[in-house]
């Protein structure tokens, strides 16, 4: 055997009853569960103890190993006429074995069927990702800003603190599976694995069902919380917080929170990748003779120079005026500032215009399309 003396452990006899097994486990289980006994390590080592004995001691295929003493060795390892329909490949070839088999029939086998991973029994796994839209106004997504969000969270039950039984009782083992959640079937070579019938693959049976939570051991919350938009998001931006989403089923890890930006439009300000752009309207006579401009900038107002026959459509590039890069430290690193001109012709001309540009027509001799004759 391994060392341990199960029956002691739990107070009963070697001729026990399946039900005088589950009334004393139970009696220890309230006595030393972690619920009762928070930070208590001595009480924790005692649980798992008291729930390793009762693991075996409640299968009676397990139970019957045990009892003959073909479960462990003398010296914790196994012989091998113990993996007898466990999947396993032939040892007596001298080519060591082939597991053919789920891999849980191997960890239950080489622990006795425990594995407890959580308060309730459940097997432990990574909590949901939770995503979430948040809408920016175009000057926070330069800045950053700190945003308050709601969340709908899966949270455990405050009532059974997630064990999804009535307060004062506690799930029970499934006898049928030893807590695995589900059973193995072997199918020739292979062994093949299904959630348990018996427990819906949970692991656990519980008798007495929580009210709050109807048995589920959680329950859907909103969460108010405040999280950080870093400079430099824009429109469709996804930033992942960390181990901020569900918490994990059986004790297991969180999820993680996604929150994609949406950021609102500026009236004159545009966004192409880190880059700032803004189109520059200035009349004929600017882009023909020449002017300086005052043109807005993220940073405030600074002055641009339109060098004399600037044509229309062409593109003024202001270095590091742009929006913050996201992947750069704290957003020091920025985007460049696209400004565009765009002449704008009049659409109405006042009799003094029209007679002024039709000198100037009379004054250009240059065929500006002579190269499409």
């Amino acid at each position: 055997m391994n060392g341990k003396d199960y029956y002691r452990i739990l107070g009963v006899p070697r001729n026990a009853t399946k039900d005088e097994i589950k009334k004393a486990y139970r009696k220890l289980a309230q006595k030393y569960h972690p619920d009762k006994n928070p930070n208590n390590k001595e009480a924790e080592d005692k649980f798992k103890e008291i729930s390793e004995a009762y693991e075996v001691l409640s299968n009676d295929e397990k139970r019957s190993l045990y009892d003959s003493g073909r479960l462990f060795t003398g010296t914790g390892g196994f012989r091998p006429e113990d993996f007898t329909g466990f999947g396993f490949g032939d040892f007596s070839s001298g080519q060591g074995f082939t597991f053919s088999g789920d891999l849980g029939d191997l960890f239950d086998l080489l622990t006795g069927g425990t594995r407890f991973t959580g308060r309730s029994g459940r097997r432990a796994q990574r909590g949901a990702d939770v995503e979430v839209n948040v809408t920016l106004p175009f000057e926070d997504s330069l800045k950053g800003a700190y945003v308050p969000i709601t969340v709908k969270r899966t949270e455990a039950c405050p009532i059974c603190r997630g064990t999804g039984a009535a307060p004062g009782t506690f799930p029970e083992s499934c006898s049928r599976c030893g807590g695995r959640g589900y059973v193995s079937q072997n199918q020739g070579l292979f062994a093949l694995s299904r959630p348990c019938p018996e427990c819906g693959g949970r692991g656990v049976i519980i008798r007495d069902p929580c009210s709050a939570c109807g048995g589920r051991g959680s329950k859907v919350v909103p969460k108010n919380i405040k999280v950080r938009i870093p400079p430099g998001v824009s429109d469709g931006s996804r930033i992942r917080f960390k181990g901020k989403g569900e918490p994990g089923p059986g004790g297991g890890p969180p999820g993680d929170l996604y929150v994609v930006t949406r950021v609102t439009k500026h009236p004159y300000f545009g966004r192409k990748n880190g880059n700032i752009t803004l189109e520059l309207p200035v009349t004929f006579a600017e882009a023909a003779l020449g002017t300086e401009v005052m043109i807005p900038t993220v940073d405030g107002k600074v002055k641009l120079k339109i060098p004399a026959g600037t044509q229309s459509g062409r593109v003024f590039r202001l270095k590091g005026k742009g929006a913050p890069l996201l992947k750069s430290k704290g957003g020091k690193d920025r985007g460049d500032m696209l400004v565009t001109v765009k002449v704008i012709v009049p659409a109405r001309l006042s009799e003094k215009e029209k007679e002024l540009i039709e000198q100037l027509g009379r004054l250009e001799t240059k065929d500006i399309r002579a190269h499409l004759k």
